[in-house]
């Protein structure tokens, strides 16, 4: 008797295991079912490598997806399209070599979709798009040509302040008015890391910051600003333009404090009355226009290191950058020419690897 009852106990077990079996067997069939075709789930690509719009400005050019794969969840039907980074930058005269190396570094190391936004002479304009819609097939960027653009009463005075046509980063947030957050870049600018990476510190603003830009000199004993400036400027060192990350909507909404008059003014108001005061006594034009202005406003400016805008004054007496001494060099920036002689090897070393990749 209980070797049959064992029997009974033994074929039972045998089918309840075949029943889970063929339970198995069957969710497995649905699911490739659903993955169309009988294979594995197939991962969604992120909706941006479908392609970008065109701008909307003088000479438009585009470039849509790119080389970066899009990640998906196993369960979602769409990744979302991923935001795109905004980075300008303003060329004239011979600057265009410079120009087009700064954006290939920024296309080489960058993860998310970029809309470049270029500001050049017009003898400048067909050069730029010859070489621009040459990298088409990496389709991870779009961008506009613009014109060099001052309020025409002044014109001729805001182009020769300063280098040609740098002043030009002074009005952006009045030309692009669709455009929330800029990156400006000089372009003698080469990323060593993605945009993104200074494109996340926007997320670091508090409610007041508008700016965000690195000291002039990290040691005051060789700083400009503090031995020479004839005109206020910010904090201890000044801090230097030629990378410059902006909250355009609130750079348009606020009204600034200044030492013209006691109402507060506009940004589109307050660059000529400025100008007007002090263009006797600034020596840096439009970068020392905007030390003036944050000086009477601070609490709106993010100050990041100086990791983030490194020129060869971190190095040239001496190291006093000790952000790139602990974490390296995000952002190289290659002022006093040094892409171009020999006084910086390793400047110009950096500069002919990206120019020739």
């Amino acid at each position: 008797m209980r070797r049959y009852l064992r029997i009974v106990v033994l074929c039972l077990a045998c089918g309840f295991c075949s029943l889970l079996y063929a339970f198995s067997q069957l969710a497995v069939s649905l699911e490739e079912g659903a993955g169309g075709g009988g294979g594995k789930p197939q991962a969604a690509a992120a909706s941006w490598l479908a392609g970008g719009g065109r701008g909307g400005a003088r000479g438009v050019g585009s470039a849509g997806p790119a080389a970066h794969p899009g990640r998906s969840d196993r369960y979602s039907l769409k990744v979302q399209p991923a935001q795109r980074m905004h980075l300008a930058v303003v060329a004239c005269g011979e600057r265009l070599e410079e120009t087009i190396t700064m954006l290939k570094s920024a296309i080489i190391f960058s993860i998310r979709p970029l809309q470049f936004h270029i500001f050049a002479e017009d003898q400048l304009h067909d050069s730029f798009k010859g070489i621009l819609e040459s990298w088409s097939f990496l389709q991870t960027f779009n961008y506009s040509l613009y014109p060099i653009t001052f309020p025409s009463e002044n014109a001729a005075e805001w182009k020769k302040l300063f280098k040609p046509c740098a002043s030009q980063r002074l009005f952006l947030p009045l030309i692009l008015k669709e455009v929330d957050s800029l990156l400006y870049v000089d372009t003698d600018i080469l990323f060593l890391r993605p945009v993104d990476d200074i494109w996340s510190l926007l997320k670091k603003f508090n409610s007041t910051q508008i700016a965000a830009m690195a000291p002039e000199h990290e040691e005051p004993r060789i700083g400009w600003y503090n031995r020479f400036a004839r005109h206020p400027y910010y904090g201890k060192t000044g801090v230097n333009s030629g990378v410059m990350l902006m909250n355009m909507t609130r750079m348009r909404r606020k009204y600034f404090k200044n030492d013209m008059t006691a109402v507060r003014l506009r940004w589109g108001d307050i660059l000529m009355p400025l100008l007007k005061k002090y263009k006797l006594n600034i020596t840096w034009g439009d970068q020392d226009l905007l030390n003036i202005i944050f000086f009477h406003n601070p609490e709106s400016l993010f100050v990041f290191p100086c990791q983030w805008n490194y020129r060869p004054d971190h190095c040239i007496y001496g190291s006093n950058c000790q952000e790139a001494e602990e974490e390296g060099i995000f952002i190289l920036h290659g002022n006093r020419g040094v892409y171009h002689d020999d006084k910086q090897p390793a400047f110009r070393a950096i500069y002919e690897a990206l120019r020739n990749y």
